[in-house]
């Protein structure tokens, strides 16, 4: 016997605010669940690198061994980065093994996913996802058309990744958000009904934007944001009746694992000004930073004729055209363009692309084709680049604004640590970074680009409320990767040994359940 299991994903849904709009009856249907059962914060890894909560909640292991943290990240043997790709995950998925062992099962919508070999039941990737990784599909082929003729295509007319930092108006951004959830609903509940399930798993993604615009912040130089979240609340209020809908078409008798991998803090980070602090500290050789001259050769010294006819081009036109370009070509022009002004030749250390943690990565021999940084200079290396950075202050108020660092040789080691930075450093959230200084660098000065008012943050949260599961709190120290071998063992199927997560205690299914 096995239970039949709905797991409803928030990406950046906070759980105190779940708590706080249930508490003030602005979320009915959560505070039912509340109510009814176990829930509490996780420990997350969105509080290492931000992207890699999902995928950690959907393998059961995190960034070491999964692999994904970003849109665009390195990999062994790539100079630079590339985009997320299909193969690019070190573990599968919880479905996948669900599907393995015979559980029938649908996926809708999950963010940073991809359909995997194997997997029998029908999936429905990227209809609405906040930041596409992959174009929109579906097996079997024309489920995705089906659904879009029965309910409509994903209403927000936003994504990401064509965003960028554009800012966007919090009023408007909350209207659309909850048109979006009214058309989300009626596609869940659509694919709900549309051939019998055990385990159906989707993501109710606007939470993500919504954390990222409709979110007020803390006042400058403090951490507890105003109580009054007018904006937040209309787009939580709107979830609630999305989950309510998605409750009523799973039917009675379905245990029900709502979760968040992250929580939203203050977009307050340093990002943008490590490139200049590398730079001079002369771990990065960039004409663009270094010498300031047009940035024209590829790797190897030659004129890059790209990087020239991009310079060439005002910046309005340049985006216009690319959105004629396949994602393809799209990203390798644009990888091109970023490393041809790098000189691989002089630089030791170059930071990743990122929109919070500072990520940098060694030029490192044998791992980059153009690496310089020999293996057994390796530790030394990151010895000395975090004694740099731990000097670096706010020159406004002399205290310092990094608040962390995660070195991958340590903290994040395992079979995936190549793919993933080997410096991750954590800003002190106390105010906006504008400038940072030490003696070794002078000053270094600029705005974010980045004005979104939210980010990714921690705590995770989970309630898991069911048929013989009693009301109360998770056990203390649960954790999201505990939630992919709590997906199997209710489903009755072993969780592998590889999982870093442990299921929690369930009681067993009633009779009947699922058969």
């Amino acid at each position: 016997m096995s239970r039949k299991l709905l797991v409803l994903a928030l990406e950046l849904g906070d759980g105190g605010y779940l708590r706080r709009f249930a508490g003030e009856g602005v979320m009915p249907t959560v505070a039912g669940l509340l109510a009814k059962g176990r829930s509490g914060p996780l420990e997350t890894p969105a509080e290492l690198l931000h992207v890699a909560a999902l995928p950690s909640l959907y393998t059961g292991v995190g960034p070491a061994r999964h692999g994904v943290w970003f849109t665009f990240q390195p990999a062994p043997g790539v100079q630079g980065w590339r985009r997320f790709a299909p193969g690019l995950y070190g573990a599968p998925t919880f479905w996948a093994l669900a599907s393995a062992a015979g559980r029938r099962c649908s996926v809708f919508d999950v963010p940073y996913a991809h359909p995997e070999p194997g997997f029998s039941g029908p999936v429905v990737l990227e209809w609405g996802t906040w930041a596409q990784y992959l174009a929109p599909t579906s097996l079997p082929e024309g489920l995705l058309g089906e659904l879009v003729a029965a309910v409509g295509r994903h209403p927000l007319g936003l994504e990401a990744h064509a965003l960028g930092f554009a800012p966007l108006d919090p009023a408007e951004t909350a209207r659309k958000l909850v048109t979006a959830l009214d058309a989300r609903a009626r596609a869940t509940a659509w694919l709900l009904h549309r051939q019998p399930w055990d385990l159906f798993v989707t993501c109710l993604d606007e939470t993500h934007p919504a954390a990222h615009y409709c979110w007020v912040p803390p006042a400058d130089g403090t951490l507890e944001p105003p109580a009054d979240q007018p904006h937040l609340r209309a787009v939580y209020a709107a979830l609630d009746r999305c989950i309510a809908t998605i409750l009523e078409g799973a039917g009675p008798g379905t245990t029900v694992l709502l979760v968040s991998g992250d929580a939203i803090g203050p977009n307050r980070a340093g990002w943008h000004l490590l490139p200049e602090v590398l730079a001079r500290l002369g771990h990065f050789a960039s004409a663009d930073l270094a010498e300031r001259a047009p940035a024209t050769t590829k790797p190897g010294g030659r004129l890059d004729p790209v990087k020239i006819v991009r310079d060439l081009l005002p910046e309005d036109f340049r985006k216009r055209l690319a959105g004629f370009l396949p994602r393809g070509l799209r990203d390798k022009l644009a990888q091109r363009v970023d490393t041809a002004a790098i000189d691989w030749s002089r630089t030791r250390a170059y930071c990743l692309i990122t929109d919070l943690e500072g990520c940098i990565r060694v030029n490192l021999r044998g791992r980059e084709p153009l690496g310089i940084v020999e293996p057994a200079d390796y530790g030394a290396l990151l010895d000395r680049l975090e004694g740099e950075l731990r000097a670096l202050v706010d020159p406004a108020t002399g205290r310092p604004v990094v608040a962390r660092i995660l070195r991958a040789d340590r903290e994040l080691a395992g079979p995936r640590s190549p793919w993933l930075p080997d410096l991750v450093v954590h800003w002190a959230r106390e105010r906006a970074i504008r400038a940072v200084e030490s003696p070794a660098i002078g000053r270094v000065e600029g705005i974010s680009p980045d004005p979104r008012p939210g980010t990714h943050a921690g705590p995770g949260f989970a309630v898991l409320c069911g048929p013989g599961i009693a009301p109360g709190a998770l056990a203390d120290g649960a954790r999201l990767v505990d939630v992919a071998p709590t997906v199997l063992s209710a489903l009755g199927v072993e969780p592998p040994v590889a999982f870093e997560g442990r299921p929690w205690p369930l009681p067993p299914p009633e009779r009947g359940e699922v058969a």
